[in-house]
């Protein structure tokens, strides 16, 4: 079993731009949407994954992720229903934690997301100056949702 642990806040500043290491592409989808669950397809810059995620507790669902063929997952985003999802995505370190921040586009250019995934609930983290809002377990900003 796979725990993910995560907070999510909205981006209220540009400067995870100039903090951030690293950045890739994403596109992903959503096969499948139940109350219980999710299926989402994600090519994530050259590589692809399906993954499977429980109903959200507080902070915590259960996760499976598995690598994929990138042809399959071309294939596959044809198959969702909804809006498929294209965004950029920032690795920004932050006092000994990695903060991904998604700069989505299309139909939710100007949504900018900061998340921090966590060993536990109960760690303890300072909020870097880009992080506004804490939209954690709001389904507003639920990735399915959007």
């Amino acid at each position: 079993m796979a725990l993910e642990i995560e907070h999510k806040y909205l981006v209220v500043d540009a400067s995870y731009r100039e903090m951030a290491t690293d950045k890739v592409e994403i596109r992903q989808g959503y096969l499948s949407r139940t109350e219980s669950c999710v299926v989402r397809v994600r090519i994530f810059g050259d590589r692809a994954f399906i993954t499977v995620k429980g109903k959200t507790a507080g902070d915590t669902r259960l996760e499976y992720e598995y690598p994929i063929p990138a042809y399959d997952a071309h294939e596959m985003l044809a198959l969702c229903s909804g809006n498929i999802i294209t965004k950029t995505r920032y690795i920004v370190p932050y006092e000994g934690f990695t903060w991904e921040v998604d700069e989505f586009a299309g139909h939710h250019e100007g949504l900018v997301i900061a998340e921090i995934e966590l060993p536990s609930s109960s760690t303890q983290y300072r909020l870097p100056p880009f992080a506004g809002e804490n939209v954690t377990g709001n389904p507003l900003y639920y990735n399915s949702n959007l």
